[in-house]
């Protein structure tokens, strides 16, 4: 008999809607967060009631409320975790607030596995929820609801966790969110593989064409339209560029309405309170591990901490990637499934395939919460197929965090730890903080917003020190450089304009 303080997954659950579908209620993040915790008591099929039990529940925080200088347009909570737990009766012991992430869902599920296991919780609840779709939607009308709640009791803020995201550097040069980002690293890798632009905008394509036809049998995608390859990479006046060399369709897609719910029990509570074991999913692996600075890692491409998490994960779990059923590789952007299908030789058509919710460029990008639902789907699958092992990957900031979790029916041994934290990076590139005159690039991109392209590129200078800058698209031979898509490689005179950025031209 699986012994008593045993953690194990009873009730998972979800819940969307989709501005001006039948049915649609506008509801507050905090709304679609008791829904979908109430789906998830609902699907462990507890013959007691499993609200009054629930001691700990930690709410992934939303993005409206994921940086200091944002305010919820809206208002909201002043206890996100205790709104949504009071939607469905509960009222927790402990109420935890997330830090920004997106790895937070996964790596919850690890600590709050750890609390069962040492008696100091015996039933947890992780819940997450985006409303970003309804806030545009309403505000484009004019509309302002009040969200705003008032509600007792203690509250665990973790903060924002920005720490090791916010490269002020980059930021000052127009690299301000994950888009450019990421196009950065994805940009390095295309240079390893000597691609040009439309060459790897097919690949990007090749990648995710599987990933659409997920979303598409997905009731809860935001996106739910089966795309070739070549309409995913075909650039077009609706599938413009966001930021080379991303095409808009290619990029997590922020706009949803949908939440997502896990509920973790010891097995002596999951058997006091009626859960059927046929419900019961075993976590057999968490791992979770933090990167070097985007500006600082050796290789601009690699993100050898998701990599090692994944690894270890899998050797906790006793498994290879060959013994995982089902996959879900966090898709924010195409580069964090290139990292771990290049790691473990795996093809982009995968029979198995590399997502169970359609990614977040077609499922959605539930703000931090989208494993959430990667996680909700992974326990459905190995329910419907007992024995067989699940994998998720969570992915947070600019492939700054990583969180693994292995899930299966078989029953797992906790009477040691399955959850470990990957040792830190220590190999990284100096990165210089004083006036230099030249440089040479190792990546770009170029940026495109409403108030025009940006190109932003980052270096070494001539003491071999890693630098970052903007390319002076007004110099002619500069934009050709830029523009072309290899400007890899050349050689920079840098100036620095009237607000200290670092402007630089083709020698």
């Amino acid at each position: 008999m699986v012994a008593d303080n045993t953690p194990v997954i009873i009730g998972v659950g979800q819940y969307s809607e989709k501005v001006g579908e039948p049915g649609y209620e506008a509801l507050s993040y905090m709304d679609l967060g008791g829904r979908a915790l109430e789906a998830a008591i609902a699907d462990s099929g507890a013959a007691q009631p499993i609200a009054p039990a629930i001691d700990t529940v930690g709410a992934i925080r939303a993005f409206e409320i994921s940086r200091p200088d944002r305010k919820p347009l809206f208002g909201g909570s002043n206890n996100v975790p205790r709104s949504m737990a009071a939607r469905v009766g509960a009222n927790p012991e402990r109420a935890i607030l997330s830090t920004t992430g997106g790895q937070y869902n996964q790596y919850l599920v690890g600590e709050f596995a750890e609390a069962i296991t040492a008696g100091t919780s015996r039933c947890a609840a992780i819940v997450g929820a985006e409303a970003i779709s309804t806030v545009l939607a309403l505000a484009a009308k004019g509309e302002k609801p009040d969200w705003s709640e008032e509600i007792e009791g203690t509250l665990e803020d973790r903060g924002f966790g920005n720490d090791g995201l916010m490269e002020m550097g980059l930021f000052a040069h127009g690299a301000t969110g994950a888009i450019p980002l990421y196009a950065l690293a994805e940009n390095a890798r295309r240079a390893k593989l000597g691609l040009g632009l439309d060459e790897y905008r097919l690949k990007i394509g090749e990648l995710f064409e599987p990933f659409t036809r997920v979303a598409a049998a997905n009731p809860h995608a935001a996106a739910p339209k089966e795309r070739s390859a070549e309409e995913l990479a075909t650039i077009t006046t609706r599938n413009r560029i966001v930021a080379e060399p991303y095409a808009r369709m290619t990029v997590a897609r922020d706009q949803v309405n949908q939440s997502a719910a896990i509920i973790i029990a010891s097995a002596a509570k999951a058997r006091e309170l009626g859960v059927p074991e046929d419900r019961w999913v075993h976590i057999h692996g968490v791992t979770s591990a933090t990167e070097l600075e985007l500006s600082e890692r050796p290789d601009l491409a690699a993100n050898p901490a998701s990599i090692a998490s994944a690894q270890q994960a899998l050797e906790i779990a006793g498994k290879t990637m060959d013994d995982m059923a089902f996959i879900d590789f966090y898709s924010c952007f195409a580069i964090p499934v290139f990292n771990q299908i290049e790691h473990f030789d795996l093809s982009v058509d995968d029979p198995r395939g590399l997502t169970l919710t359609g990614g977040l460029p077609f499922f959605g990008g539930a703000g931090n919460n989208y494993s959430a639902h990667a996680i909700v789907e992974a326990v459905q699958k190995v329910r419907g197929e007992r024995g067989k092992f699940a994998l998720v990957g969570a992915n947070g900031g600019w492939m700054s965090k990583y969180a693994t979790g292995i899930y299966s029916t078989e029953a797992a041994d906790w009477s040691s730890t399955r959850v470990a934290k990957v040792p830190d990076a220590d190999n990284g590139v100096p990165r210089s903080s004083e006036p230099f005159d030249s440089a040479t690039i190792e990546s770009y991109t170029i940026n495109v917003t409403k108030k025009g392209a940006d190109a932003v590129w980052i270096g070494r200078n001539d003491a071999g020190e890693r630098v970052v800058g903007n390319g002076d698209l007004s110099h002619e031979a500069t934009r050709l450089a830029f523009e072309s898509g290899s400007p890899f490689g050349a050689q920079l005179t840098v100036t620095r304009d009237d607000r200290g950025r670092n402007i630089g031209r083709v020698a």
